[in-house]
């Protein structure tokens, strides 16, 4: 039902904008109208349906005795709610009209455009990003141990793939691992976070291999959600936010705290605001956890160390548990910008605090330089848990047995890069260099291009992989009308952008943002040419889009 209210949104709601302004009005009512129609009748018996269109024995519902049909088990009224609740605007009903386009371009149907340009997802590979050679040869050397005899393949590679095939049952990369992970991978992992923190101690046994970094960040939420009413557990995450947090907190039923991060200073997090956000959640939920992406998606901030100090120190107050998202680390582009995990900051505020706050840190294979977000591999390093929580997250992640174990040892490689005495060296850093350069390139020019259009405001792109642009729309396009048929403005926008240009952007009402502004996110993977191309065609459909429902006098900045 959702698929199809998704698709009515989109082919018909896109059409509005097409009209003159005087007849939006009437097309946004008739498409309400429909949208509702649809959501109607396919809360019928879809068995009806299912027989009009397949002829198979598994189509055909046996009557009963009495003549009727056998009902679902599970139907939309049967659903569990909280799933029903769940909104991912990564894929959404955008790309999915975006991915219809591109199929009806393969089967000869006529658009504005010969190819639909993706920059809805970081997701570095599928934009035409290379793979690291050495992270694939440890990981081929790991799939297919024969390859260890060839000549093809350099020692320090293979070194690393014996080393990762001891540790597995068996010697081989299909058996389960620990539920923790390879103990040889988290033992590196530690050594690598000594490293990256400047001396600051790591335990091995505060680390876990998981799913990517999503599968640790959902996991924490499961063991921090509890209670019920005014004591049911409260979790603040920043608008804008990626909607992996907003998602799992509909999921389990948690309290969602919103706090703003200060747009008008490059998205900075302000102590003030995170005061204001906790003190009025206490009226009807039980604060207990602060999330923190850094650097930050969508937004591309990277928070400053002395930032950092006061969310700390407000977590230490309040007694939060802090979750800090930072696949993003090795993305840092602005040269007054530095990464600082949570986790050296906290062991730098003396041992009263570094004893006491319980902190998460996550990091993934997915993004960085490597962006091998296919192979599913991350690590969380959880700090001062009970020790009888700590039995009982154990037993949590027992119960999915363990992380691919493939991923794994693409984790391995991101933390135990080549040494300098090492043969892959210069490549290897070649190849990362290659990559950062090239991100640290787009997202300047991403930023100053969108700058010179009237009615796109775009913060400095710091660090990760995106822009998180804010865009003037006119009122004579309808916003209030759309708002009370529940249609964000930006949504239509980035509908049309689709339809008329090929280009595939997800609307700010996405990730939050504050009333009354909209804007939209898109990465900076394409390769340099296809993001020329993006940002031209992006800058003169906005221009149109303004002579169309407004004058080009730009708004105030």
């Amino acid at each position: 039902m959702h698929r199809l209210q998704h698709l009515a949104n989109r082919s018909l709601i896109a059409r509005v904008f097409n009209q003159s302004p005087a007849l939006v009005r009437t097309k946004a009512r008739e498409t309400s109208c429909l949208v509702q129609s649809i959501r109607l009748k396919t809360q019928g018996p879809v068995e009806q349906y299912g027989q009009k269109r397949f002829s198979t024995a598994e189509a055909t519902v046996v009557l009963r005795e009495n003549g009727k049909m056998r009902e679902k088990s599970l139907t939309m009224d049967t659903l569990n709610p909280q799933v029903k609740a769940v909104e991912y605007a990564v894929r959404g009903p955008i790309v999915t009209k975006a991915g219809d386009i591109e199929r009806g371009l393969q089967q000869g149907q006529k658009h504005p455009f010969t190819e639909v340009i993706k920059a809805n997802i970081g997701d570095s590979h599928a934009m035409g990003q290379k793979p690291i050679t050495f992270l694939r040869q440890v990981v081929a050397l790991c799939s297919f141990p024969e390859l260890l005899d060839s000549s093809s393949f350099p020692e320090d590679a293979k070194q690393r793939a014996r080393r990762i095939l001891q540790g597995c049952g068996g010697q081989s990369l299909g058996s389960y691992s620990a539920s923790q992970g390879v103990d040889c991978i988290r033992q590196d992992i530690a050594v690598y976070i000594e490293q990256r923190d400047k001396g600051v101690p790591a335990d091995w046994d505060n680390i876990y291999l998981t799913t990517g970094a999503s599968d640790g960040i959902v996991s924490i939420l499961k063991m921090l959600v509890s209670g019920q009413g005014r004591s049911r557990s409260g979790v603040m995450i920043p608008i804008p936010q990626y909607p992996l947090y907003s998602a799992a907190i509909s999921e389990m039923e948690a309290v969602q705290i919103n706090y703003y991060l200060d747009e008008d200073n490059c998205w900075a997090l302000d102590i003030n605001e995170l005061h204001r956000a906790y003190q009025a959640a206490k009226e009807h939920c039980h604060p207990r956890v602060i999330c923190i992406i850094n650097p930050g998606n969508p937004t591309g901030q990277v928070q400053s160390k002395k930032c950092i100090e006061e969310v700390l120190h407000f977590a230490y107050e309040e007694n939060l548990f802090v979750m800090s998202d930072e696949v993003y680390q090795d993305n840092v582009y602005s040269p007054d910008c530095q990464f600082h995990s949570f986790k050296k900051v906290l062991y730098e505020m003396g041992p009263e605090y570094f004893n006491t706050v319980e902190l998460a840190s996550f990091h993934s294979t997915s993004k960085g330089y490597s962006g091998e977000c296919g192979f599913r591999g991350g690590y969380m390093e959880v700090l001062n848990l009970d020790l009888e929580v700590k039995a009982q997250l154990v037993k949590l992640l027992s119960v999915r047995l363990c992380p691919p174990v493939s991923g794994q040892a693409a984790m391995d490689v991101i933390v135990n890069p080549p040494l300098p005495h090492e043969p892959s060296y210069l490549q290897f850093h070649k190849e990362k260099r290659a990559v950062l350069g090239a991100l640290a390139e787009k997202a300047q020019m991403t930023e100053q291009i969108l700058n010179t259009v009237p009615g796109i405001k775009c913060n400095p792109v710091q660090g990760a992989m995106y822009a998180f642009p804010r865009i003037f729309i006119p009122p004579r396009a309808c916003v209030s009308l759309l708002q009370s048929l529940g249609i964000s403005p930006d949504m239509m926008y980035c509908l049309r952008l689709l339809e008329e240009t090929g280009i595939c952007l997800v609307p700010g009402s996405g990730f939050g943002q504050r009333e009354g502004t909209y804007h939209f996110r898109m990465t900076i993977l394409p390769t340099t040419e296809k993001l020329k191309v993006l940002l031209e065609k992006l800058r003169d459909f906005h221009i149109k889009f303004l002579k169309e429902y407004a004058s080009l006098e730009e708004p105030k900045r």
